[in-house]
């Protein structure tokens, strides 16, 4: 098991690095240079304005001496310009916003409590409610039970969030009044004012998700209530509940933990439509800002944890792969 993990988590630093290289490479994609962007239109950007900007960034250096800096910042932080123009960037530095010169940092740590909080509840709605209804399904298959939860699944999963996110505002907030217009609080703040700031989002993003996952697991347990070892233990007598949920329920739920941890990494990396339906300010929608401003630190920096979480969560899998299915420790 351990050098099971050691291998994955190897695996994990080196795809990391490369992307580390690819989202550098970003930097340098623009049409323009970025100290071009920071320095402002031509009226204002003088030669002896751009090169202080230049030096300032450290884009005077060679490109693979930029990069091992940024990565140095990244764990030990670092220093951006020289003498009286010094300024220092603690670890972890992302660097500095060309739009209102903020550190990176700051940004990703006032939007991503925000895209967790929506993420974390919704994960929680969908998979609860998919996997439920879907070994519920499959083991009444054929009633009316059945039909009636492939019916809704199939509409879920056809219903764009742009669709069913502003229905929940009309229904609830418009209309019945039942609950406030999201505001978000932190949790630190008030964890009731979140909790309700907090429920039509994550009603919005589970209830879509939790249309898949309930197609997922309901085939999934169809197809293991079939199988040979499934019969043996009932022909051991054992009871139904120990049948289904510490057998069948354990050999179906391995495709879905590999879906739900790669849901969970690319929903961490920013729900940019969520966020913009109810007027959060999250990762994702800080990052679709920053594109359309080519604020490239901020991308680069979004880009950058966005495939950590994917990385991390692919390693969690396959962990949770070890502890689920004996022959994975055993291959």
């Amino acid at each position: 098991m351990l050098r099971f993990v050691i291998k994955k988590l190897l695996l994990a630093v080196s795809t990391l690095l490369a992307v580390s290289v690819l989202t550098f490479g970003l930097f340098f994609a623009v049409p323009n240079n970025p100290a071009e962007l920071m320095c402002g239109n031509q009226k204002v950007c003088s030669p002896d304005r751009l090169a202080m900007i230049e030096s300032r960034m450290g884009l005077d250096a060679p490109v693979p001496q930029q990069y091992g800096e940024f990565m140095k910042g990244i764990f030990v932080g670092r220093t951006f310009g020289e003498g009286d123009a010094a300024r220092e960037c603690p670890a972890p530095c992302l660097g500095f916003s060309f739009r209102n010169d903020e550190p990176v940092s700051e940004i990703v740590g006032r939007t991503l409590p925000v895209t967790l909080s929506i993420v974390s509840g919704a994960a929680v709605v969908w998979l609860l409610i998919g996997i439920t209804v879907g070994m519920v399904s499959a083991l009444r298959r054929g009633t009316v039970f059945d039909r009636g939860a492939v019916g809704v699944s199939l509409v879920g999963a056809s219903m764009p969030i742009l669709l069913f996110g502003p229905l929940l505002l009309i229904v609830f907030v418009y209309e019945s009044g039942l609950l406030g217009y999201p505001t978000y609080v932190p949790i630190t703040d008030n964890p009731l004012a979140w909790a309700s700031a907090m429920i039509l989002p994550w009603l919005a993003l589970g209830f879509l998700n939790s249309a898949s996952y309930a197609r997922l697991s309901r085939a999934q347990m169809v197809e293991t209530l079939s199988e040979d070892f499934v019969r043996t233990a009932r022909a051991k007598g054992l009871s139904k509940g120990r049948v289904h949920v510490r057998h069948a329920l354990r050999a179906a739920i391995t495709p879905i933990v590999t879906i739900a941890g790669l849901d969970l990494g690319t929903y961490l990396g920013g729900t940019v439509i969520t966020e913009t339906i109810f007027g959060f300010t999250g990762l994702g929608k800080a990052s679709l800002n920053a594109a359309i401003n080519l604020d490239m630190p901020v991308v680069m920096a979004t880009v950058l944890l966005a495939a950590v979480f994917i990385v991390v969560a692919n390693v969690v899998v396959d962990a949770l792969y070890a502890v689920i299915d004996p022959r994975v420790r055993l291959g």
